[in-house]
């Protein structure tokens, strides 16, 4: 297959999720966390509570492991309004290490399309987390090497996403996204002007769900089923057709 990628100078992938397994490690330490946590409350107001405060201290922690284990931390005080032990705090820190410590799972196809993308355009990762985690994750994933750049953010907005072309001197039309997240990896570069492919994880965290009617003023989304449909996608899309020269 040649593929027509002449118009995208760079392709940029999201991490978490879009090449590695990440929320079902999330989704797990919280299950263990709520276990932790059933002798004070029962799990919906736990899982509830939970969320609530992780929300709040996005501003403060920012995204990743760190900060969700802080606000199991805070959330436990405060749910046993001071009571939780010594004890039980150290296992939710134990828990964080294992989150960290974690294998690096590629979801399936996504070394077989980097493979066949090299060469044939820029090839980035820009993720959002914690610094040392997504430096980690990355060098343990065996893929580090198919991207010329990395960029590791602390949230995704329209305008980290413009400071991002603007370092690299990448212009909107030449740039495309990939990844599992509406609210951080798609509707933003959308926003620029460029293009963005969702390609869905089986679980979202909640806060990175938007609404039907958000999507409505999104006319141009696309979404792919799975990542390996990119490469057709580049070869025959409608996008690349109209213009091809």
């Amino acid at each position: 297959m040649t593929l027509k990628c002449t118009e995208f100078k760079v392709i940029a992938f999201d991490a978490d999720d879009t090449l590695w397994r990440n929320e079902d490690i999330f989704i797990h330490a919280q299950d263990e966390f709520i276990n932790l946590l059933l002798p004070y409350h029962d799990e919906t107001y736990i899982r509830s509570h939970l969320g609530d405060v992780q929300i709040q201290n996005l501003e403060h922690f920012g995204y990743g492991i760190k900060g969700f284990t802080l606000s199991m931390i805070e959330t436990a005080i405060e749910l046993t309004e001071g009571r939780i032990s010594g004890n039980e705090i150290h296992e939710i820190i134990q828990l964080a290490k294992c989150m960290l410590a974690s294998p690096v799972e590629l979801l399936p196809n996504v070394e077989n399309v980097l493979s066949k993308l090299e060469g044939k355009a820029r090839l980035f990762v820009i993720t959002k987390g914690d610094l040392l985690d997504q430096e980690s994750k990355l060098a343990r994933s065996g893929i580090a090497d198919y991207f010329e750049a990395i960029e590791i953010v602390s949230d995704k907005t329209s305008d980290a996403y413009q400071q991002i072309l603007q370092r690299h001197n990448i212009s909107t039309e030449h740039f495309l996204m990939v990844g599992n997240s509406l609210k951080s990896d798609i509707l933003p570069v959308l926003d620029l002007g460029a293009q963005a492919l969702h390609v869905p994880y089986h679980s979202t965290w909640d806060h990175e769900k938007v609404t039907d009617d958000t999507l409505l003023h999104y006319p141009q989304l696309t979404t792919l089923n799975d990542i390996s449909e990119l490469l057709g996608w580049l070869d025959f899309s409608p996008f690349h057709n109209k213009q091809a020269v």
